[in-house]
């Protein structure tokens, strides 16, 4: 079904290539092998690492060599009844919309040809597929923006962006679990924590999990921030099919 490529990646790490399509049928084969890899339970991996259209394989060279452990990922890769279903959840995260919270939303209608209000109602209606995690602890990266409100990033990145805040760069969109630096156009800020260290699950949700954002006004927005609790606003719903899960 795809064109699958193990490549070594350093001395200490197997890259498996499952084509350079990204859409959400290879997502979800890359969290299935991942989840089948670590059913596995092979001796001598150390960590694995999703990506859009691969999975890095990272190894202890002294427990296992390249030759053994690109073996058994292939037969892995091969023998689909060794790959696991991953459950996935979707998460319902509040939002606040323009102001001071989105000082880019103008400009990103403007880009769209529609009013600020268009924007809001396209970016929250959609749900987006986590394709996966990086830039920042829990960053996620999210599939699905309407293209009608794709916006190229900044030219200029700003120096810092405050945690929480939601942006669109080029045809994905996005929440900074932390304040960083960053050049995607704000459009909104969510009180929700998404990254906490204190917590039992830091990050609360995983690739190949959903997102859909909730408009919210600033009266909810500081209600929400001024409770303090670690898993404040968040609202879980039950895909089809799929148990329901209650974020930490």
């Amino acid at each position: 079904m795809f064109d699958v490529k193990i490549l070594p990646s350093g001395d200490s790490a197997v890259l498996i290539q499952l084509g350079s399509v990204i859409s959400p049928q290879v997502n979800a084969a890359v969290h299935a092998l991942d989840a089948g890899i670590k059913s596995a339970n092979i001796n001598g991996i150390v960590e694995t690492v999703p990506a859009f259209a691969s999975l890095l394989v990272l190894y202890d060279p002294v427990v296992i060599g390249y030759e053994e452990i690109s073996g058994t990922l292939r037969a892995i890769c091969e023998n689909p009844t060794s790959v696991s279903e991953r459950k996935s959840f979707l998460y319902t995260i509040p939002v606040c919309y323009g102001d001071e919270f989105g000082e880019d939303l103008e400009d990103v209608a403007a880009h769209a040809g529609m009013s600020a209000d268009e924007v809001v109602r396209c970016h929250s209606e959609r749900t987006y597929l986590i394709y996966m995690l990086g830039f920042l602890p829990g960053f996620p990266y999210l599939g699905g923006l309407d293209p009608a409100i794709a916006c190229p990033r900044l030219a200029s990145p700003r120096q810092k962006i405050e945690a929480g805040s939601v942006g669109i760069g080029g045809e994905q969109t996005g929440v900074y679990p932390l304040a960083s630096p960053g050049g995607w156009r704000l459009i909104g800020r969510t009180p929700v924590k998404l990254y906490d260290p204190n917590r039992a699950e830091p990050i609360f949700y995983s690739p190949g999990d959903s997102v859909k954002f909730s408009p919210i006004d600033r009266r909810e927005y500081d209600r929400i921030a001024a409770e303090a609790l670690r898993s404040a606003g968040i609202r879980l719903s039950e895909p089809s099919g799929l148990p329901l899960r209650r974020a930490v």
